[in-house]
């Protein structure tokens, strides 16, 4: 599995509109591409905010990253042009570990 993970710090007065874009409207737009079998929405902070984006491999990634990353950023821009500090970084699973049944 490969996770495209993206960390946002978005000023106090955003967060109620970040949210409710992120859930409302870029993270259900973003699942509807069929690039990810899941998408994981936390929280750390109040401000501070992390969307893991679960594609079955580095190929359904690349395809997401090639196909539709700059509509949907041009998007997030057009929605927050100033306020938020966004990170993003790709991991590569080693190995899952998982509790005994």
């Amino acid at each position: 599995m490969t996770v495209y993970e993206v960390t946002v710090d978005v000023e106090a007065r955003l967060t109620e509109s970040f949210e409710q874009y992120m859930r409302g409207k870029h993270i259900p737009e973003i699942l509807a591409t069929g690039c990810f079998t899941a998408i994981h929405f936390e929280k750390a902070a109040p401000a501070r905010f992390r969307t893991r984006y679960e594609a079955p491999s580095r190929t359904e990634l690349d395809n997401y990253l090639s196909e539709h990353t700059a509509r949907f950023r041009e998007d997030f821009m057009t929605h927050f042009p100033i306020g938020c500090t966004v990170r993003r970084e790709v991991w590569e699973e080693v190995e899952c570990f998982t509790a005994p049944q």
